[in-house]
């Protein structure tokens, strides 16, 4: 399984090394020096991927999407709910972190082991490696995903 997929992940890379890349970011809290300037915390670039559906593929790495937001000021807003109020902290967060206005970011994002692939999307079934896509936990093979998923990627349809 574990070379299966390996394959499969290196001929995704080799499709995808055209394509544009999104941002891995984690939040970094601020130093004691920073703190007494004034300075929150912030979220900074730690890598970069192609987001390939719930996978994230980094060069040796591949992670399991987490939350996606995009790099913006929020300006002066009143918000009437408290999940609104934390999507517009981690936006300015991202600008305060150094990313372009209107980039996507990816938070929460969790590495996996593709050697024990139980733990995420990814399962065995019968030695075919498949993803778990949906958070209702439908299962596809593994290669047709991707395949899939790459295609839309290079070549969006009319609109998108």
């Amino acid at each position: 399984m574990r070379d299966d997929v390996a394959q499969l992940l290196a001929d995704a890379r080799r499709r995808l090394a055209s394509a544009p890349r999104e941002a891995l970011g984690a939040i970094e809290e601020p130093g004691r020096v920073r703190r007494l300037l004034g300075g929150g915390a912030r979220i900074v670039r730690v890598g970069a991927v192609w987001r390939v559906g719930v996978l994230l593929i980094g060069d040796d790495a591949v992670h399991q999407e987490g939350e996606v937001l995009r790099a913006v000021d929020p300006g002066r807003r009143g918000y009437t709910a408290e999940s609104a109020r934390r999507r517009a902290e981690l936006r300015a967060m991202a600008v305060r972190g150094g990313f372009d206005r209107g980039e996507t970011v990816h938070l929460g994002w969790r590495p996996l082991d593709l050697s024990a692939p139980a733990d995420g999307p990814l399962v065995l079934d019968r030695e075919v490696p498949l993803i778990r896509w949906t958070a209702a936990g439908a299962l596809m093979p593994l290669a047709a995903y991707l395949s899939e998923r790459i295609d839309l990627l290079l070549d969006p349809p009319a609109g998108t």
